[in-house]
């Protein structure tokens, strides 16, 4: 099988080869990823929040951890939202400029294909709206809030295509996974929804 092999530096986003699977949806190019949210060079992240935005475990956590407190109290300062609702602070020590907070849990941690569908067209019109290039988002609701990343990416990938119709600055949309099983489910799903990628096969594997 051939990985993909190529560099994209749409904005600070810098793509090493081999690294991800990457769809044509003009003008944006959306990536598959395994990797580390928390490490992303784009534009902004997407924090898969609960909608106070106290940041405690998954990706939360992690972009707490590397970023620092102060991503956390800026947001709970625009908080609470309802349910699916958006906000976009600073991003501390991240290498990001900025941290997309998407609701996509309230404070019982669960969530729903509704929810998952809301935040995360809301996050991209968020991002949209101020003007980025580059974006990457988790797999909503498929950490603590336990919703099946098959039905997780129909959703994302389907809501990345909408954007794509109408998107002013958005040119690179990565949505950036935790293993390689994550990885391949999401790819097949990619895989059926667009067709074949710009380079290598949808099942391409990315991690060891």
């Amino acid at each position: 099988m051939r990985c993909s092999r190529y560099r994209i530096t749409c904005s600070p986003a810098i793509v090493e080869p081999s690294r991800v699977l990457a769809f044509s949806l003009p003008p944006l190019i959306f990536e598959i990823a395994d990797g580390d949210i928390a490490a992303e060079q784009t534009d902004a992240v997407v924090n898969a929040a609960n909608n106070h935005f106290w940041m405690g475990a998954g990706v939360a956590g992690a972009l707490k951890a590397r970023g620092g407190a102060s991503i956390e109290a800026e947001a709970m300062a625009l908080g609470p939202v309802d349910v699916g609702e958006c906000v976009i602070t600073s991003a501390g020590r991240l290498a990001a400029h900025h941290v997309i907070h998407a609701a996509v849990m309230g404070q019982d941690l669960e969530t729903s294909a509704e929810i998952i569908d809301r935040a995360t067209r809301n996050a991209l019109a968020l991002a949209d709206d101020r003007g980025l290039r580059s974006l990457s988002l988790p797999a909503f609701g498929t950490g603590v809030g336990g919703f099946p990343i098959d039905e997780c990416a129909e959703i994302i990938i389907a809501a990345i295509r909408d954007r794509a119709a109408v998107a002013k600055s958005l040119r690179l949309v990565r949505l950036v996974l935790f293993g390689q099983r994550a990885y391949r489910e999401v790819a097949a799903v990619a895989g059926a929804m667009l067709g074949r990628p710009l380079d290598g096969p949808a099942d391409c594997p990315i991690s060891g």
